[in-house]
């Protein structure tokens, strides 16, 4: 036998069958958890927030993933900086709360304070050959597209910001997303572990039972076909609504906005990426109870046009966004059975609550659809516990959900 298919891992891997479920492993064990945080997520780049959130200098938030705590920090009008959040001293945390306002960083266990920038700006008491430059925080990778902070935790190198996610940058520019702000800020944590969370967003299959609401904003054969963005349904169903996705396409770009496929990435790809415009269907022009708008018009849409853009920067950083406001969701492992789910409300940046939008009416969509799903893939993660768990296969419904097992089984190898 070689020697790496000595490693249990690499022995789960060449084990799994294509088109079923994960080994029980997968979804339970730490040693496939840490591996999960190193060989895969370290990799990519991660969606944390939108630079709204820390509008003046000084402002910051915490960023956690598995052990590890970002510190994502406005350092000037134009810069946003990050850096690990652990003292070069003797390694505590320096920022003890998740949010706030700092004209310096200081640990609050010896008191060795750092700039806005990382550098070390005073440490009692040192030797005199103690070397102030080289003891700054550690960096961690940081870009901001459109207005959205992205991370890399990578040692080293990271991955090619630009080719990967420049693509994106019209379609994000089109809706307005740099001058754009936050309205509303929700957690949804949930006791499953990171991959479970994912499969069920990229899936449609479970949308009938578990979600009314949801189904009530988007017709039947809309879901079917794209419930969860191209390649999640049948190609049958695909064609069957090839006529009233092409007709809304026409009207779409007749308006001068974006509409249709860009790309989907396939299996063998670094980031899994996807970047499709489509209808939400029916009479509604936006993701709300009665379809009415929500808000006002982001950025250059000229009037409502029933759309949806779905950009999916990768396996864990998704953003839907509407004519009028967008939902920018963040999947987080932070244990093995436990996932950080944050998700944004994001509207125009002239917008005001009360007047031009109401959180309630806002929120009410994906606000009930993400409390369902913390419920069922609860309930998912609880049964894959059980001794009779084996790994079942998929339907002709969640084809995407095949795609991403094949994915994180190629970064994992």
């Amino acid at each position: 036998m070689s020697a790496i298919l000595k490693d249990p891992l690499q022995l789960l891997i060449a084990a799994q069958q294509p088109g079923q479920s994960l080994a029980q492993s997968f979804y339970c064990d730490l040693a496939v958890y840490e591996r999960d945080l190193e060989q895969v997520l370290s990799r990519q780049w991660l969606v944390v927030d939108h630079i709204s959130r820390i509008p003046n200098r000084g402002d910051y938030f915490l960023f956690d993933i598995g052990n590890e705590s970002i510190i994502v920090v406005r350092e000037d009008e134009t810069k946003i900086g990050a850096f690990f959040n652990v003292c070069r001293h003797r390694g505590s945390r320096v920022c003890l709360d998740a949010e706030g306002h700092k004209g310096a960083f200081t640990c609050p266990y010896h008191a060795w304070t750092y700039n806005l920038d990382g550098s070390l700006r005073s440490a009692r008491l040192m030797p005199a050959d103690f070397d102030k430059g080289v003891n700054g925080l550690h960096r961690c990778h940081v870009r901001v597209l459109e207005g959205f902070i992205f991370l890399c935790l990578a040692q080293g190198t990271p991955p090619d910001f630009d080719s990967a996610y420049q693509p994106f940058a019209d379609w994000l520019g089109f809706h307005g997303f740099a001058n754009a702000r936050v309205a509303e800020r929700r957690s949804y944590s949930t006791a499953a572990n990171w991959k479970l969370v994912v499969e069920n967003f990229i899936e449609c299959y479970h949308c009938a039972p578990a979600h009314p609401e949801y189904c009530s904003v988007h017709p039947p054969e809309l879901l079917l076909a794209y419930g969860a963005g191209p390649g999640s349904g049948p190609p049958e169903a695909e064609e069957r609504f090839a006529r009233e996705l092409a007709d809304w396409e026409v009207r779409a770009r007749t308006l001068g906005h974006p509409a249709g496929f860009l790309f989907s990435d396939a299996a063998d790809s670094p980031h899994l990426r996807t970047l499709v415009r489509l209808p939400i269907g029916g009479t509604h022009k936006t993701e709300t109870h009665d379809g009415e708008p929500a808000s006002k018009l982001m950025g250059q849409f000229k009037e409502f046009d029933g759309g949806e853009t779905a950009f999916v920067f990768n396996a864990v950083s998704y953003l839907l966004a509407q004519n009028d406001f967008a939902i920018l969701f963040r999947f987080t492992p932070r244990a093995p059975l436990l996932t950080d789910v944050e998700v944004r409300w994001i509207v125009a940046g002239d917008t005001e609550a009360g007047r031009d939008y109401d959180v309630g009416n806002l929120t009410w969509c994906w606000d009930v659809t993400l409390k369902q799903d913390k419920k069922i893939t609860e309930d998912n993660q609880v049964g894959i516990l059980s001794s009779r768990y084996q790994p079942g296969r998929y339907s002709e419904h969640e084809r995407r959900v095949s795609t991403f097992v094949d994915w994180y089984l190629r970064q994992l190898a």
